[in-house]
């Protein structure tokens, strides 16, 4: 039997990179899953690709009312939701000197407050099922420290992560974080940054970058039963980093 059969899941940031390969590794094992992103022309492909099983739908997760359409059409589509992986954010590589408020404020409403609107949303259809697993990405700097805006909102999804957990623990539905390290995915190759981060990766205890299935086979055990016991914790995949 798939590690996810039955379970109905909802992914963001489910087009590219680390999203990607959650979404193929989810339905991979069973799940009927609902991607979420804004890139409409990779969503579509994707899902064309993966099946019935797979469906993409454009959103903004800073919005509540995309989040409810969201969780309606997956009802619709698939049934009660037992699995939501908060994947979006993103970084700017900006220092506090540089930074503004808005694109202060850009980055805490995807990266943190698009955690919570996925979390209020989803909870009641997860009572219906009685099994809930919500895991939400956050980053190895939401352990140590990092770029300004990306580390603050990643030590919030921290947070956040614990505090829902002891809410809902007695609910059926369990909560936690990954913090990955430095991940081979679009966002690294195709940045500006891309020889400084391979330079970076040859000092990695494990002296390389890892690939995004790598963290998918983290996020597939968490949403799986297989981590019936783990609820508001911290799973780091960072090849030995924050060990240093």
């Amino acid at each position: 039997m798939s590690r996810l059969e039955n379970k109905v899941a909802i992914i963001t940031g489910g087009a590219r990179g680390m999203g990607e390969a959650h979404v193929r590794r989810f339905v991979s094992e069973g799940a009927k899953v609902v991607f979420t992103d804004i890139n409409e022309e990779s969503g579509n492909a994707l899902a064309s690709e993966l099946g019935e099983n797979a469906k993409f739908i454009r959103q903004d997760v800073t919005k509540a009312a995309d989040w409810e359409a969201v969780v309606t059409e997956t009802e619709n589509s698939f049934g009660p939701i037992n699995i939501l992986v908060n994947n979006a954010g993103i970084s700017l590589s900006k220092s506090i000197f540089e930074m503004t408020e808005e694109d202060y404020r850009k980055i805490v409403d995807i990266n943190q407050v698009s955690v919570f609107l996925g979390i209020k949303s989803v909870l009641p259809s997860m009572q219906k099922t009685g099994n809930g697993s919500i895991v939400n990405i956050s980053s190895m700097n939401g352990l140590v420290g990092g770029a300004v805006g990306y580390t603050d909102t990643k030590f919030a999804v921290r947070g956040i992560t614990k505090a829902v957990a002891i809410q809902v623990a007695g609910l059926g539905i369990r909560v936690n974080s990954v913090h990955p390290g430095v991940i081979e995915t679009p966002m690294v190759t195709e940045g500006d940054a891309v020889e400084v981060i391979k330079e970076f990766a040859k000092h990695i205890p494990i002296q390389r970058m890892a690939s995004p299935e790598e963290v998918s086979n983290l996020v597939l055990y968490l949403a799986s039963d297989e981590s019936s016991y783990s609820t508001g914790s911290e799973f780091v995949i960072d090849g030995g980093l924050t060990a240093m």
